[in-house]
């Protein structure tokens, strides 16, 4: 490797890494010539390696910047259909996730965090201390809403999101799954019509389905989300109970409502006395800092029912969720005992004193940190790789994006043969009651390792050829 080879790849890697922020100025060509002892033509052709693959740009008498990233070839907007539907792909989801140990390979399906962080050591080491020092805590019975502890803690995490809350106006669930499922039952009969975004996660469109709903989806921008004008023809001519959102990191589409619509949607809520069901999961690991604030944050009445949990932010297993649901705390309450009762203490504990003792935002900051490249790194390969008319969101925090291929692709036929490449990924279809997205995916990128990752894509996009060029000789 040649001296500018070195330099520029030590760029990337601080560009990569969060050294250097888009937008940022980088040093100068004769201050990097004087810090790393080489000659000032050595510098410029780093800097011109760094400028072809579009990772900084020269501005005359200024010098070099980290490039803003390109949000080119989105997503197309969704069009569903426009009336009630009932939630169907169950099967598919439960086959997905019956693999999810079996598949040997890169598993980009499931939407998993880092959970090799060393940022967790604090927390591993309090949930052993807690079992060897404490056992009698974890086999009674405890408070139905968690432990007080963890509500107090909760409540400092919430002012982040523009939430004012006190540990009474919490319960605890376990994880963000059951919290859903919660609010749904709280605030709907059987037969009642949710609005939700399309496409939106499966698990919340299996909990519509086991609730005996009906789902509602209205058409979502990839950078705005849910159309708040299509959402008010919907209300005008449909009885809809709720509206089901992940305004903030959505899944699948990574985009963040901007503020004001968040209001707009809160008013619009006002206006038809509905509730709002917000799943917050991914806000906490926004790329924004200070990270976005939710709809709860606008909500002066009580109608919004606010669900998280650190399933996305520290690991699924720990299953510790929990609802902020506003006026319907009784209900909620009363759902959540004849659902599961109370939740395990010692998980609740141990985040409780992660929180308190600032290992969580300490943790959260290094998440953020090691996402945002790696969301880049993703999208530079799918770029290289996949098929020129292939379109991407571009996620405003999370680990998770999604992909929509050309309709001539059926993502359900490929997942299969990828499979059996070790490759996995979630098939558009499992986010829409009705099936569609036949030629769209989602990806995960929190996996660190990416030679590994880029691996993956590869086989893939040989997979996404080998179909298109079998496709072609059929006609």
């Amino acid at each position: 490797m040649t001296l500018y080879q070195k330099l520029a790849k030590r760029l990337r890697e601080h560009i990569q890494h969060g050294f250097y922020k888009a937008g940022d100025k980088l040093p100068s060509v004769r201050q990097l010539a004087q810090e790393h002892n080489v000659s000032i033509s050595t510098v410029q052709e780093a800097y011109r390696q760094l400028e072809q693959d579009q990772l900084v740009e020269a501005k005359p008498k200024s010098g070099y910047f980290v490039c803003q990233p390109k949000k080119d070839n989105l997503p197309s907007t969704s069009r569903p259909p426009q009336r009630p539907l009932e939630v169907s792909q169950w099967e598919e989801v439960l086959n997905m996730l019956m693999i999810r140990g079996s598949l040997k390979g890169v598993q980009l399906q499931h939407a998993m965090p880092d959970m090799k962080a060393p940022t967790l050591k604090p927390l591993l080491k309090t949930l052993s201390d807690l079992s060897k020092q404490k056992p009698e805590l974890g086999l009674s019975y405890a408070d139905i809403r968690g432990a007080e502890e963890l509500r107090s803690q909760l409540c400092r995490l919430a002012v982040a999101s523009g939430c004012q809350l006190h540990p009474d106006d919490l319960v605890v669930t376990s994880g963000c799954q059951e919290a859903i499922s919660v609010c749904l039952r709280a605030v709907t009969e059987p037969g009642d019509i949710i609005a939700i975004e399309s496409p939106s996660f499966y698990g919340s469109m299996q909990a519509i389905k086991a609730a005996n709903l009906k789902a509602m989806e209205i058409p979502t921008h990839p950078e705005t989300g849910m159309s708040i004008e299509a959402l008010e023809l919907a209300l005008d001519q449909w009885p809809i109970k709720a509206i089901f959102v992940t305004p903030t990191c959505n899944n699948p589409m990574g985009y963040t409502m901007p503020e004001e619509r968040k209001e707009q949607l809160y008013k619009l809520a006002q206006n038809y006395d509905i509730a709002i069901i917000e799943d917050d999961i991914y806000g906490d690991i926004s790329y924004q800092f200070p990270r976005p604030k939710t709809i709860k944050s606008f909500d002066t009445d009580g109608r919004v029912l606010l669900c998280s949990s650190f399933s996305k932010s520290i690991a699924p297993g720990i299953r510790v969720g929990w609802i902020a649901p506003g006026r319907y705390r009784d209900k909620v309450t009363h759902v959540k005992y004849v659902s599961s009762s109370m939740c395990p203490v010692f998980p609740q504990l141990a985040i409780a004193k992660f929180i308190r003792q600032g290992g969580y935002n300490k943790h959260i900051r290094q998440m953020r940190h090691n996402y945002e490249p790696q969301r880049d790194h993703l999208l530079k390969v799918i770029k290289a790789h996949f098929p020129s008319d292939t379109r991407v969101s571009f996620p405003d925090g999370s680990f998770i994006l999604w992909v929509e291929l050309t309709p001539k692709i059926d993502s359900m036929k490929l997942v299969e043969r990828c499979r059996k490449e070790g490759v996995g990924f979630a098939p558009g279809p499992l986010f829409s009651a009705t099936g569609k997205y036949r030629n769209c995916f989602r990806l995960n990128f929190s996996e660190q390792n990416t030679e590994r990752r880029e691996a993956a894509i590869k086989t893939l996009a040989k997979i996404i050829k080998e179909t298109l060029a079998e496709k072609s000789l059929q006609k």
